[in-house]
């Protein structure tokens, strides 16, 4: 007696996310300016102007591990709060914080993902 193989009872489903190649991060970013049009907020000198205010206030020092980082590029003005688009939250000033890009791009963007707001 020969076995047959059942048909599948679920299809394949389509990724929720683009995948990019790695060092494409050119056009990931392209693709994301395109499809959240808050991206552009980022680029402009009231942004550039607000986040320099954050980094001073807190004293170039990650409210999360507390490492003081002379290298303002090593630094991120972080929203404590995700805007998700929102106006309001991505300009209130104490809706920022400062945080060095290893706690960033690590354990926030963890607690991002987790957490419902």
């Amino acid at each position: 007696m020969a076995l047959t193989p059942l048909k599948p009872k679920v299809g394949t489903l389509a990724p929720r996310l683009k995948r990019y190649a790695p060092g494409d991060e050119a056009e990931r970013s392209r693709y994301r300016d395109d499809t959240q049009p808050w991206r552009k907020w980022y680029k402009t000198a009231r942004w550039q102007k607000l986040r320099m205010s954050v980094l001073v206030r807190d004293l170039f020092t990650c409210q999360m591990c507390g490492r003081i980082e002379p290298n303002t590029s090593q630094l991120v003005a972080d929203h404590k709060t995700p805007h998700r688009g929102s106006e309001y939250l991505f300009w209130k000033d104490a809706n920022i914080q400062c945080v060095c890009r290893v706690c960033h791009d690590s354990e926030k963007q963890r607690q991002e993902r987790t957490a419902t707001f």
